[in-house]
């Protein structure tokens, strides 16, 4: 084996709760898709545990180069920047805190120690139409949901899905930016609806405490315009 590309990724359906992960690895024959389930998780813990069962069954064939691809900038940036002083301060933050997540981090990174193959790291954009990226995402939402997911095993050549385009949909990409941009607009505040009762709360804890475990449908206004076309289209069916 000589070039391996890989794509990971992790999901938890509560955060903390039911998770999964998901990952790909690749070389110019062969293609395996792994993954697994927890319980009761993270996501930055599923992220993590699909980084180091990726790299682990890629390591195991001797490449000479990895090129890795995962949307989580806590793995990427924990295994290239924070790893080190995370070791040299004793599991001590910069901020004196104790490094969440040590039971896994630290075989990751002694994983990473013994990989001879330089490996680059690729930090892309989650949902935005990277198909390598989508089929991780499918994996690791799909097992956190106990649904039954085929996990591919055989030669690249019959494999359905065109991992070598890492290219993403600009209109996704965009759609993504928006969304952060609104989230961080100061709500309103947050309509909920629950068996067919629409409910508005000044608060975010109110909507959640009333819209937790049930199946609901809930939205942020950012202005009492948006709060009463919110209210519309929830009371519509």
């Amino acid at each position: 084996m000589s070039h391996v590309v890989i794509f990971t990724d992790g999901a938890s359906k509560g955060n903390p709760g039911k998770g999964g992960w998901g990952a790909i690895v690749a070389d110019d024959a062969q293609v395996q898709e792994l993954g697994g389930a927890q319980a009761h998780t993270t996501n930055n813990r599923m992220e993590l545990q699909a980084a180091y069962e990726a790299l682990a069954h890629a390591a195991a064939r001797a490449p000479k180069h990895i090129d890795i691809y995962l949307d989580s900038a806590y793995v990427m940036n924990g295994g290239t920047k924070w790893g080190s002083g995370w070791r040299r301060n004793g599991w001590i933050t910069s901020t004196k805190q104790e490094v969440l997540n040590r039971d896994l981090w630290e075989p990751f990174l002694d994983l990473l120690d013994t990989i001879e193959a330089p490996i680059k790291w690729n930090n892309v954009g989650g949902h935005v139409g990277i198909a390598g990226n989508e089929r991780v995402d499918e994996i690791a939402s799909g097992l956190a949901l106990a649904e039954k997911i085929d996990l591919y095993s055989g030669p690249r050549s019959a494999y359905g899905i065109d991992i070598a385009n890492v290219s993403f949909d600009e209109k996704k990409q965009q759609s993504k930016s928006d969304s952060r941009a609104r989230a961080k607009l100061k709500a309103y505040s947050y309509v909920s609806e629950v068996g067919g009762e629409v409910v508005v709360h000044k608060t975010w804890g109110e909507c959640e405490a009333r819209v937790r475990g049930k199946k609901a449908r809930f939205k942020k206004a950012v202005s009492p315009e948006e709060q009463v076309e919110i209210i519309k289209s929830f009371g519509s069916k």
